[in-house]
């Protein structure tokens, strides 16, 4: 009877010992899970930066496709790419994308268009949370557009 009444003393808060160890895995399963959402949330709002400048592009070349013919009015600072650029504003286009009104004449989208219709079209930008040292984020569309005689 001497052993049986030892073994109780042995195990005395073993079952401490492991509900504080089902304690920490279950935190570090928690935390790892908030990492998880975080992460999930930022590329969240990188998709959508990115998703915005294609639709920009994209837009851009549909009026291109309805325009006159005359694709060099939508080259870099020609008439038709100031009109676009004018309705590409913090507001409704992507975050650093500014008008050269502001200074701001890096993060300006570039429009180049050669002789066979093929249109070029990079757009930067920079989200909320970027360092102005920091290089912006860069989506180029190329696509060629040619009326047929």
């Amino acid at each position: 009877m001497n052993k049986h009444s030892k073994l109780p003393r042995e195990q005395a808060g073993v079952m401490l010992l492991e509900a504080l160890i089902a304690i920490l895995v279950f935190s570090l399963g928690i935390l790892s899970l908030v990492a998880l959402q975080a992460t999930s949330i930022k590329l969240t709002g990188d998709a959508k930066y990115r998703t915005d400048a294609a639709l920009l592009a994209n837009r851009l070349i549909g009026r291109m496709w309805v325009s006159n013919g005359d694709l060099s009015v939508f080259a870099t600072d020609g008439a038709a790419y100031n009109a676009w650029l004018a309705e590409v504003s913090d507001d409704e286009g992507l975050p650093g994308v500014v008008g050269a009104s502001s200074g701001v004449v890096s993060t300006l989208p570039t429009v180049t268009v050669d002789g066979a219709g093929v249109v070029e079209i990079t757009l930067f930008w920079r989200t909320p949370e970027m360092a102005t040292d920091v290089p912006g984020h860069r989506h180029v569309v190329v696509s060629q557009v040619v009326r047929n005689p």
